[in-house]
Parts: C-alpha cells; sequence; structure tokens
C-alpha cells in the first residue's frame, strides 16, 4: 500500500523536475457543466503529461539503489518520461515499444535519447522483453502504473490541487491501469477525504468499472478507442484495491463523447489535450457526475497529440 508519507517523500525527491502544473478555467465550460470547472493542466507539464512524475520518483529510488540502466515497455507518454528522466540523470534507457508504433512517438523517445527497441504488437509481447533487458545488463524495470512509487509520484497531483484549491467539492480523474488515480486517491482521501474523486473510463475501455462492480480484476478484449492512453486490459494487482476502497464513482463516456470534448477545449479554450483527458470533461459536459454549482477539478492527463491524427478527433 502506498502511504501519505510516500507521497510527501516523492514530491521532494521530483520537485527539481516535475513543475507545479496550473488550474485553468473557461467560463463557457463551466456555464456549460453547471459548476465551477477548474482543469488541472497536466498536458503543460515535462514531456506533455503527468507520467514524468511516477517515472521520476521511481528512476531516482532505482540510481540510489546502484541501478545504471533502467528500461520500461510503452509507445506513449510513459516511454517518453522515463527516458527524459533517464537522459538528464546520466544513465541509458531502452523503450520497448510495438512494431507497429507511430513515428512521432519514436521520434520523441528518440528526442530523449531513449534507445528503442521494437518487440511485437501486443503488451504481452513488450512486457517480458522489456524485463529481459533489465536483467540481461544489471538495470531496473519501470512499470508503467502498478508499483508503489509509481504511484506516490502521481499522488503529488493530488498535493498540488489541494493547496490550489482547497474547498474543493470533487476531482475528476480519467483512468487506464489506474496509476494516476490510485496516487491522487492516496493524497486526497488521506488530508480531505470529503472531497469526492471520481474516475473516468471510455465505454468500450471499461475494465476498471467492470471490475469494480464484480469486486475482482476482470479484463476486457481491448477494443480501440480514441482515448489510447486509456487503454489497458485490467487493473493493476496494486492499484485496484486501492480503487475499490476510496473511489466514490466511476462513470463511463462515449467515443462521440470523448470527440466533443476534445474539440471544446481546442477551439474554446486554446489547449491541446489528449482524447484521454478530454474523458474528465466529457463526463461533466454530457452529466455523467450528478453534481451541481460545486468547485469540480478535472485532471487533465496529457498534451501529446499526434497532429496527423487530428482530423480523427474533432468532432464539433
Amino acid at each position: 500500500m502506498v502511504h501519505l508519507s510516500d507521497i510527501d517523500q516523492a514530491r521532494e525527491r521530483i520537485a527539481a523536475i516535475a513543475r507545479v502544473t496550473p488550474l485553468l478555467q473557461s467560463e463557457q465550460l463551466s456555464q456549460r457543466c453547471d459548476n465551477q470547472v477548474f482543469l488541472k493542466s497536466e498536458h503543460l507539464q515535462k514531456t506533455g503529461s503527468f507520467k514524468i512524475r511516477g517515472a521520476s520518483n521511481k528512476v531516482k529510488l532505482a540510481i540510489q539503489n546502484g541501478a545504471r540502466y533502467v528500461t520500461t515497455a510503452s509507445s506513449g507518454n510513459h516511454g517518453q518520461a522515463v527516458a527524459y528522466i533517464a537522459n538528464r540523470l546520466g544513465i541509458p534507457s531502452t523503450i520497448v515499444v510495438p512494431e507497429d508504433a507511430r513515428i512521432c512517438k519514436i521520434n520523441a523517445i528518440k528526442a530523449y535519447h531513449g534507445y528503442v527497441e521494437k518487440c511485437g504488437t501486443t503488451s504481452a509481447e513488450r512486457l517480458p522483453r522489456a524485463k529481459e533487458l533489465a536483467g540481461e545488463k544489471n538495470g531496473v524495470y519501470i512499470p508503467p502504473y502498478d508499483d508503489p512509487d509509481i504511484i506516490a509520484g502521481q499522488g503529488t497531483i493530488g498535493l498540488e490541487i489541494l493547496e490550489q484549491l482547497p474547498d474543493a467539492d470533487a476531482v475528476i480523474v480519467p483512468i487506464g491501469g489506474g496509476g494516476l488515480i490510485s496516487g491522487i486517491l492516496m493524497a486526497i482521501k488521506s488530508l480531505k477525504p470529503q472531497i469526492k474523486v471520481i474516475g473516468v473510463e471510455p465505454e468500450i475501455a471499461n475494465d476498471t468499472y467492470l471490475s469494480l462492480q464484480r469486486r475482482q480484476i476482470t479484463a476486457i478484449s481491448g477494443e480501440s478507442t480514441v482515448a489510447d492512453g486509456l487503454r489497458t486490459l485490467q487493473p493493476g494487482q496494486i492499484t485496484f484495491p486501492i480503487m475499490m476502497k476510496y473511489v466514490d464513482d466511476i462513470v463511463l463516456v462515449s467515443e462521440e463523447e470523448i470527440r466533443r470534448a476534445f474539440s471544446f477545449v481546442l477551439e474554446r479554450m486554446k489547449q491541446m489535450i489528449e482524447p484521454s483527458s478530454a474523458t474528465t470533461l466529457a463526463a461533466l459536459m454530457f452529466h455523467k457526475v450528478p453534481l451541481r454549482n460545486q468547485k469540480i477539478v478535472t485532471v487533465i492527463s496529457g498534451g501529446n497529440v499526434d497532429v496527423a491524427k487530428l482530423n480523427d478527433f474533432i468532432m464539433l
């Protein structure tokens, strides 16, 4: 289990790396949602997503324990974050990506001086290879979400929210593997348990929603969703018990709703966020969350958008 002290220590450990991201507001968005809405803007974070928080915490601890090499399996934000922090701290990294990874993602990892190795097309193929590489070179594998140090790093977002908006009524968080919401839950429920923490998943990537309904980890087939950062097959062994114990609710949003929320933020707020981030706004815009006239923070998890696919995301 992750404790508040772990999150406090993580905050000190990553203070020189991760930014304190702002809370943005839009009067039009608040009016449409019938709430006072704030955006916790992790799309303005180093490497363009919240992932730098957990990755920095984990990699720094690994180096303190003697690691001189790190690996991970990710073609997205986590891979970029691991490559960035490893390079900044002066150790090599290998990021194992799928054979069909888009060139823009490969280039982003290489820009942070991460070595890219292609392996298969599924996480079931990439993950063992990344662990194998770490073992071969006396390195450390950096998990994307199901790890106490990763969760503690992501929990620093919760501490910032409490400082920036201490009278918040609710926080809405996107759910992939559950590392982000688990960290935020541990921070907020330890300090202000009256604040509601609500998770959001795409309707067609609802593994955590199903797992909580059935009170056991439940895998799904892995349907493709526009919110590709949330496309996991099942919640983690560590994250699931945290969510089951502390989360107040999980709601689902459709692909159309995600696209409409994405388009609203791009057109009205002039912010480029990922469709995965837009799920939290979609939950409010389409009244999936039964709250009115409340102060609500939506966690905008990232802004690394493949511009070649931008037309696929827009729906006005």
